[in-house]
C-alpha cells in the first residue's frame, strides 16, 4: 500500500508533463478544421484525492485520476489568413499590370470614359441609300435574260472583233469622238438644272475638241483641266423633283428607270446623230458607237463571275451609280470622284447606251 501511492503519484505527474509538451510536428498550414481540432482543450489527468469506499484496504487516501481540459497551442502553427476567392483573381491582375501606350493616348485623346461611336457628333452624317423600287421585277427579269442573249451572242462577239482589228489609240479617238457629240445635249440639260457654269464648261470642251481636238478625235480639253460635264434628260427630271422611279429594263438599251425612259424619248431631237440624213452613215456610226461602248465594258464583266443573281447585281450597281449622279446633281455639284467604285466612274469607264446609240429609226 505505501508503494501504491508514490507510483501514482510519479504516473500522475509523467502524463502531466507529456500533455503539456505536446507540440505540432506538422509545419506545413492546414486546415482551418484541423487547426481548430488542435486548438480545442485537450484532457489531462490530475491527481484528485477520493473519498470513496473502493479503497477497501488500507487507512491511506487514494489518489484518483481526474480528466482537467488543457489548452493546447503549437508554436509552428501559422496564423490563419483570408482565403482569396477566385474572383479576387482578376482584380488583383488588373491592378497590377500597367496600361499600355496605345491607353495611355486613348485617354489623354477621349479621356477616361469609354467611347461610344454612335454618340460622337464629330463623325459626319451615315450614307441613307436609296430603296430598291421594282415593281416589274419578273418582266424586267425576261428582259434581262433576253438581253443577255443578245449580248452573248452578237454584241460581244462584234465587240471582241472591234477590238482585235481596230489599234487601241483609234479606238480611244472614237470614243473621244462620241463622247465629245454629247457635250451640246449635256449643256441644255445643266442649264434646265440651273447650272450655266457647267453649262459652260461643256460647251468650252466641245469647242475646244472640234478644233484643236480635230473633230473631237484628241481631247486637249482635259489636258487643259475642262471638266467633262455628262448630263441627260433624265437627270433633269430628279432635279425638278421627279426623284423616286421604279426601275425597267429596256430590251437593247438596258437599265433603265421609267424617268429615265421619257429622259430618252426627249433627248433624241437634241442628239446629233439622228439627224445626219445618209442612212448609211447614220447607220454604220451608230453600230460603231455601240461596238465601242461594249468594248468599254469589258473591264466590268469581271463582275458577273460567281454571283448567284446576275439580274440583282446588274439592277443595284446601276441604281447605285444612276443615285449617285442624281446626288451629286442636288446636292453636291463639286463632288469629287477619288476612291469611287468602278461602277460610279463618270461615262469614260462605264458608258451607258445613249438615246441615238441604236440603229434604228424610233422616232420620226
Amino acid at each position: 500500500m505505501r508503494l501504491r501511492l508514490p507510483l501514482l503519484l510519479t504516473a500522475a505527474l509523467l502524463l502531466s508533463a507529456c500533455a503539456g509538451k505536446t507540440t505540432s510536428p506538422a509545419l506545413a498550414p492546414q486546415a482551418p478544421q484541423v487547426l481548430a481540432a488542435q486548438s480545442a482543450p485537450a484532457p489531462v489527468a490530475l491527481p484528485v484525492p477520493a473519498d470513496t469506499a473502493e479503497t477497501a484496504t488500507g487507512d491511506a487516501p487514494v489518489m484518483a485520476l481526474v480528466a482537467v481540459p488543457v489548452t493546447v497551442t503549437s508554436e509552428a502553427a501559422p496564423a490563419a489568413q483570408p482565403a482569396r476567392t477566385a474572383a479576387d483573381a482578376p482584380a488583383l491582375a488588373q491592378d497590377n499590370t500597367p496600361p499600355t501606350q496605345a491607353e495611355d493616348d486613348f485617354v489623354l485623346l477621349y479621356g477616361n470614359g469609354e467611347y461610344d461611336p454612335v454618340a460622337d457628333a464629330s463623325l459626319p452624317p451615315g450614307v441613307a441609300l436609296s430603296p430598291t423600287y421594282d415593281p416589274w421585277e419578273p418582266l424586267n427579269r425576261r428582259i434581262h435574260a433576253f438581253n443577255n442573249f443578245v449580248d452573248r451572242y452578237l454584241a460581244s462577239p462584234l465587240a471582241r472583233a472591234y477590238v482585235a482589228v481596230v489599234p487601241r489609240p483609234l479606238r480611244l479617238g472614237i470614243s473621244n469622238f462620241f463622247n465629245n457629240l454629247r457635250q451640246p445635249l449635256s449643256a441644255f440639260n445643266a442649264l434646265l438644272q440651273g447650272r450655266p457654269g457647267d453649262a459652260g464648261f461643256s460647251m468650252i470642251r466641245f469647242t475646244l475638241n472640234m478644233t484643236l481636238g480635230l473633230g473631237g478625235l484628241f481631247d486637249p480639253a482635259t489636258r487643259l483641266n475642262v471638266p467633262h460635264i455628262n448630263e441627260d434628260f433624265g437627270q433633269t427630271l430628279a432635279v425638278w423633283g421627279w426623284r423616286q422611279s421604279r426601275y425597267l429594263e429596256l430590251p437593247i438599251f438596258g437599265p433603265r428607270t421609267l424617268r429615265d425612259v421619257f429622259g430618252m424619248v426627249a433627248d433624241r431631237p437634241f442628239s446629233a446623230l439622228p439627224h445626219i440624213q445618209n442612212d448609211k452613215t447614220r447607220v454604220g456610226l451608230q453600230a460603231l458607237q455601240l461596238a465601242d461602248i461594249r468594248s468599254r465594258l469589258f473591264s466590268v464583266d469581271s463582275m458577273r463571275e460567281g454571283v448567284a443573281d446576275e439580274y440583282l447585281l446588274y439592277r443595284d450597281a446601276w441604281l447605285q451609280r444612276r443615285n449617285y449622279q442624281i446626288l451629286r446633281d442636288l446636292e453636291q455639284p463639286a463632288m469629287q470622284q477619288d476612291g469611287l467604285p468602278d461602277y460610279l466612274n463618270e461615262p469614260e469607264d462605264n458608258p451607258g447606251i445613249p438615246a441615238d446609240g441604236i440603229p434604228v429609226e424610233i422616232l420620226p
